[in-house]
């Protein structure tokens, strides 16, 4: 089964860019990676099951981006919400829980969670999610 630690989530940006941190970002993080692991844990029990992402070994393709970062990401956007801790990209290289989180249980389960997904069309190889809803309010989101 796939756990997330806060490690992983911050991907050593914490120590680089100790200026762009905030209590709030910190809070906001963990919150963000429990709310992950809840998701994974729910989606293990359906079978599915994240390979870890080949450079950090974790299932996190991205975390907590400091603005700097943000800047130089490819298609990142300008106000993202990783920035502020409260959003996470899962490594889903076979979009195995892109899909499982498309059926109806996946839905109910980000329902549940109070999280929100990126479309999977804007995804591929790996999975968005935040903890806050995007500007139209739907629970998958397209960018």
């Amino acid at each position: 089964m796939n756990v997330i630690r806060i490690e992983d989530y911050w991907m050593g940006r914490d120590v680089l860019y100790p200026t762009a941190m905030s209590p709030a970002i910190e809070n906001e993080a963990y919150r963000t990676v429990e709310l992950a692991n809840k998701l994974l844990e729910t989606a293990g029990l359906h079978g599915v099951i994240l390979p870890d992402h080949p450079t950090n070994h974790s299932p996190v393709s991205s975390g907590w981006r400091p603005p700097q970062v943000n800047a130089n990401t490819p298609n990142a956007a300008p106000n993202s919400k990783h920035m502020l801790g409260k959003a996470i990209d899962l490594y889903d290289p076979d979009g195995d829980l892109d899909n499982w989180l498309m059926t109806d249980f996946g839905i109910a389960c980000l329902e549940a969670l109070g999280l929100w997904i990126e479309h999977p069309a804007c995804t591929k190889s790996y999975t968005h999610i935040q903890t806050v809803p995007p500007g139209s309010n739907k629970r998958v989101f397209w960018p």
